[in-house]
């Protein structure tokens, strides 16, 4: 079967999506079924989203789209995000009177609203007419497809997430050179991850971030006795985080946090606010601790036994995943 995946998010961005899509592309491929990304790498014009260079959007790319699209003529079409080529991908389907599938990756309107006063139910409503022309829309977790069909979205059906337990294992840890516990978060530096709330806190040891984004600078500047160390990637990632005590998640708007299922692989218990996302990911008690006051919730899981969160992390293979995926593709195909 000839699968085409149509993202704006791709290689060289570092984050959830891009690591979801290339593993399920991956391992697809794997089981014999015939995958073509399409991505703004694509011989597209970009442009840089303001406030995340390296964010590169296409520009105008519906006719190049279409006549890619054309010559691959797949038998099933996936629309992976909302920006320039998922709308162009979507109006090429609807040309063709194409069945297709999309997924909801990210809370665009919360994430909108931390920056503008945009209210939140004009961001949903187009949302729902981006995602409503969909013979299934694909969300990562049950509290996630409950939050969206409140919102009145409909044919919502789950698509989990995995980890690649061989890349991320506690045998990577080693010494940073910093006094422990080290707490370590690792993802975008935006605004609406919330960093500050782990930051601020009044913890023992170190803090350790992994990542970049908008709001380095001014968060370097604020709290200048934090390791800031960048992007890392594969097994230097692996090994950051491996070598930290604490997982934590300040983030009260994602959707899944793929990260905390990798620093789970590691030993590494999480620490998070009880929101969508970590409420999925986190099992209270054994990979770690949710609460309304993040230091408690950080001081909760440093007790926690890391065989244990190790354990929970490697029954989410990615394999499980691609399956599940799979698996809604089907009726596309069939109709």
């Amino acid at each position: 079967m000839k699968i085409a995946l149509c993202t704006d998010a791709w290689h060289p961005q570092i984050n959830g999506v891009v690591t979801t899509l290339s593993q399920t592309a991956e391992r697809l491929r794997g089981m014999g079924e015939e995958v073509r990304v399409f991505s703004p790498e694509d011989g597209f014009r970009t442009v840089a989203l303001p406030g995340y260079p390296e964010i590169r959007l296409a520009c105008w790319p519906y006719r190049r789209l279409a006549r890619q699209l054309a010559a691959f003529s797949p038998d099933c079409l996936h629309v992976a995000t909302e920006g320039p080529l998922g709308i162009a991908a979507r109006r090429w389907a609807r040309r063709q009177k194409m069945p297709f599938t999309t997924s909801y990756h990210t809370q665009f309107p919360e994430y909108l609203r931390a920056r503008l006063p945009f209210p939140l139910t004009w961001s949903y409503a187009w949302l729902r007419g981006f995602h409503g022309a969909a013979t299934r829309t694909l969300v990562a977790t049950p509290h996630m497809l409950e939050m969206l069909g409140q919102r009145g979205f409909d044919r919502l059906a789950i698509w989990s997430r995995g980890v690649d337990t061989a890349l991320f294992r506690p045998e990577r840890r080693r010494s940073l050179g910093l006094p422990g516990p080290v707490w370590v978060y690792a993802g975008r530096l935006a605004v609406e991850k919330n960093l500050p709330a782990f930051l601020e806190l009044d913890l023992p040891g170190s803090k350790l971030v992994i990542g970049d984004g908008p709001e380095r600078a001014r968060l370097q500047h604020d709290f200048p006795a934090v390791r800031f160390v960048g992007y890392r990637q594969n097994e230097d990632l692996a090994a950051h985080l491996a070598s930290g005590d604490v997982f934590v998640f300040p983030s009260r708007t994602d959707t899944f946090g793929l990260v905390m299922l990798e620093a789970m692989a590691c030993g590494l218990p999480v620490a998070a606010f009880p929101v969508t996302g970590p409420i999925d990911v986190v099992r209270q008690g054994i990979t770690g601790m949710l609460d309304t006051d993040l230091r408690r919730a950080c001081i909760g899981a440093l007790t926690l036994d890391r065989r244990r969160v190790r354990a929970v992390a490697l029954a989410h293979g990615w394999d499980v995943s691609a399956a599940q995926f799979l698996g809604h593709l089907r009726p596309v195909e069939a109709r």
